[in-house]
């Protein structure tokens, strides 16, 4: 038996100091800030902002499309005109049709990343697709916008589907901007996974 004789202090009690000497090492809070906890804190906060565009990219391509089908219903003109009658028209609602379609998988998909905590597709074919698709929606925007301002140029200003053309223009290269958005935030989730 090994016996430890201990001289008071002045002006602290034994108590008090047995009891700072018995403490256990703290335990951390589940709410202190670790670097595992930043992980997980920043990552549904980056698929939460992908989610965010890729809605605004759903509504911006679908306002585009419904401009150039609704006014080729219009019969009231003098000279009623559809985007049918000219083929850039008609590539325009194409490719926002395209783009539409697009966004909808990318949004359905991270919704059901977040909601089900699952994978619909493995992470890694994800990034790459992403990528690559996000690049060809938006040289279909691109071009489709570049094509439609020409075509604006040739549409006589007493047509019905000249409004609808200019709102269509607008409309899809602000899709445009988002979907470079799209681009880089899926390119810096590829380079992350490269780098890794």
């Amino acid at each position: 038996m090994f016996v430890v004789a201990c001289r008071p202090m002045a002006g602290v009690s034994p108590l008090s100091a047995n009891s700072q000497s018995q403490q256990p090492f703290p335990t951390p809070s589940p709410f202190s800030f670790s670097d595992a906890s930043a992980r997980l804190s920043t990552r549904p906060s980056v698929y939460q902002c992908n989610l965010i565009l890729r809605f605004l990219a759903l509504l911006f391509s679908f306002v585009s499309a419904l401009s150039l089908a609704a006014s080729s219903s219009k019969k009231d003109s003098p000279r009623p005109s559809s985007f049918a009658d000219y083929s850039e028209l008609l590539y325009c609602f194409i490719a926002s049709v395209l783009v539409f379609v697009y966004s909808a998988f990318q949004l359905f998909k991270g919704i059901w990343d977040i909601a089900q905590r699952g994978i619909l597709i493995s992470d890694m074919f994800s990034d790459y697709m992403s990528f690559i698709l996000d690049q060809v929606a938006g040289y279909l925007l691109i071009s489709s916008s570049s094509v439609a301002i020409v075509t604006i140029q040739q549409i006589d200003k007493t047509a019905s589907i000249l409004k609808a053309v200019i709102i269509s223009t607008i409309v899809s290269f602000v899709t445009f901007l988002v979907i470079v958005i799209c681009t880089l935030l899926s390119g810096y989730k590829l380079c992350k996974r490269i780098s890794w």
